[in-house]
């Protein structure tokens, strides 16, 4: 056995059709394609969908509903269910997002809203992408604090951090003349020269 002697198997290769090649092939005059009508005339193609001009079905189906795809999902985490992982010893001080993803609260790139429900007693520091009002209130009544991710400015942060920026104001100084420019060039040159001599 060699490569020359090697054959498709039988059945498996079928010639090609091959049509407009006169009346005796018995595949001439209109070429398998019958008479008339657009499927016989060439370049000839049909989007998906189409019925020949009639409104299609996708079309007369009557619609309703919205999807926004700026829709952001937040999963909910109670202020009882915090209670309850403080009561167990899970939480000490505070509750950030790498600690919620830790506990199996959120997974990654889950969004997590804090909400009022169940009974909260605790001092703790939460850290959360949205916070419901009421939720917010009783966590800053228990002398916690809240801090929402995505809404935390540059300043707030260096509140937090007790760090202040200083401004540096610029002048500007209007020259008129170019005389002016040249006379203080000249004492710049007459106080640096006194300068060397007193070193």
């Amino acid at each position: 056995m060699d490569l020359s002697s090697l054959k498709p198997a039988e059945g498996s290769i079928k010639k090609g059709k091959r049509i407009g090649r006169g009346q005796g092939s018995g595949r001439g005059g209109t070429s398998t394609r019958g008479h008339k009508g657009q499927k016989s005339r060439s370049g000839y193609s049909r989007k998906k969908g189409f019925e020949g001009g009639q409104m299609p079905l996708q079309r007369r189906v009557p619609k309703f509903g919205f999807k926004n795809p700026n829709r952001k999902i937040f999963q909910p985490l109670n202020l009882g269910h915090i209670q309850k992982l403080y009561d167990a010893k899970k939480i000490k001080d505070s509750l950030d997002i790498e600690l919620m993803i830790k506990l199996g609260l959120l997974k990654k790139n889950e969004l997590v809203k804090i909400l009022s429900k169940g009974n909260y007693n605790i001092k703790l520091n939460i850290t959360a992408h949205h916070f419901s009002n009421s939720a917010k209130s009783i966590i800053e009544k228990h002398g916690g604090s809240v801090f929402s991710i995505g809404d935390v400015k540059k300043e707030d942060l260096d509140v937090v951090d007790n760090k202040k920026e200083k401004k540096v104001t610029k002048e500007k100084v209007e020259i008129k003349d170019k005389k002016d420019v040249v006379e203080v060039k000249e004492e710049q040159v007459e106080e640096d020269n006194k300068n060397k001599t007193e070193d």
